[in-house]
């Protein structure tokens, strides 16, 4: 591949606040070979998440943050190229972390997670409901909500990858599923063809008031995504007993300053509930499970997914902000190259 590089995106500088295109640094190289018991794969898809937000940071995390000046870190799908492995010819679709670059070479050790060729979903769907973004709505709601049939259960950022598909399980939990998002066409969708029981925008209600009048009977189990005013409109009417999953906290990922905690964090204690986070890769040896009942839950038409793709890797800092002020319009992806 004398004539091909290998573009890449690495991380230029730790951002104070929003993110901002002068923390990425555009990179041109030669396309790597692989050695022995080494692969070539070309990026296909690049997974844009709210967590890149806390990898750009030296904050304490649960993975070592982005090294200034390393290729940035994200969740992607590729083919083998070039193998120089007998059990993973060329054609192979991985799963992998290679992050935002064109091509990376990957060892033997990194070729567990292997996709069927023969699927009848798009790839995307991959980096969706039958990837991490499906086992974190899984696992989280299952494992750590709970919920019982008859429960109500309101999940933040309702509209974007992860909680569509919370309230879509707890809708099959037999629940009663109180979404809140940030446009009517979002609250609309939820509601419309995902089965949600009521959405709140939060962007024009007061959501306080709008969660007393959509929980009369109050909140057994939150999912929580964003987390500051909303989450404590939440704590504020949480029953006994109340679960709260904490998945993310996207309302102060890009704080530049500490964030005060909940006010109303008094009724943990007064409501006995129990607050709980969890990071999805927690599970990672379940996963195979989670996603057979997911693929099954989808091909009985119980659980919809949807996907925004946007074309070329070149796009992916300006697209990574749609996170944090609503923009995408479920999963956020980027096309990094054809089949």
């Amino acid at each position: 591949m004398p004539d091909q590089v290998n573009r890449q995106w690495r991380l230029a500088a730790r951002p104070t606040g929003a993110i901002q295109p002068g923390d990425f640094a555009w990179r041109e190289e030669p396309v790597p070979m692989p050695g022995a018991n080494q692969v070539l794969v070309r990026t296909r898809y690049l997974s844009l998440d709210p967590t890149h937000r806390i990898w750009m940071s030296d904050m304490d995390q649960y993975m070592p943050p982005v090294e200034v000046g390393a290729v940035m870190r994200g969740g992607t799908i590729g083919v083998v190229e070039r193998s120089n492995l007998t059990d993973c010819p060329e054609g192979e679709l991985i799963r992998g972390y290679w992050g935002w670059q064109d091509y990376a070479v990957l060892g033997a050790d990194a070729l567990g997670n292997r996709l069927p060729k023969d699927s009848d979903l798009p790839l995307t769907a991959y980096m969706g409901l039958l990837g991490s973004i499906g086992c974190t709505a899984y696992f989280g709601l299952l494992e750590i909500g709970r919920p019982e049939p008859g429960e109500t259960v309101v999940v933040s950022a309702a509209a974007g990858a992860v909680g569509s598909v919370v309230g879509q399980i707890a809708k099959i939990k037999g629940c009663r599923v109180v979404g809140i998002a940030g446009s009517d066409a979002k609250c609309g969708w939820i509601t419309d063809q995902l089965g949600f029981d009521a959405a709140i925008n939060y962007r024009h209600e007061d959501v306080l008031a709008a969660l007393r009048r959509h929980c009369p009977g109050g909140i057994d189990v939150a999912f929580e995504n964003v987390g500051g005013e909303i989450l404590d409109a939440v704590l504020t009417l949480i029953n006994l007993n109340a679960r709260i999953v904490i998945c993310g906290l996207i309302a102060q990922y890009n704080a530049d300053r500490p964030v005060p905690g909940p006010y109303m964090f008094r009724n943990v204690l007064m409501k006995r509930a129990r607050v709980e986070g969890f990071i999805v890769s927690d599970f990672l040896g379940r996963f195979p499970a989670a996603i057979a009942e997911l693929a099954d839950w989808h091909a009985q038409g119980k659980i919809q997914y949807r996907v925004d793709v946007v074309d070329g890797l070149e796009n992916a800092p300006a697209a990574l902000p749609r996170l944090f002020d609503g923009a995408n319009q479920g999963k956020l992806i980027v096309r990094v190259s054809g089949p």
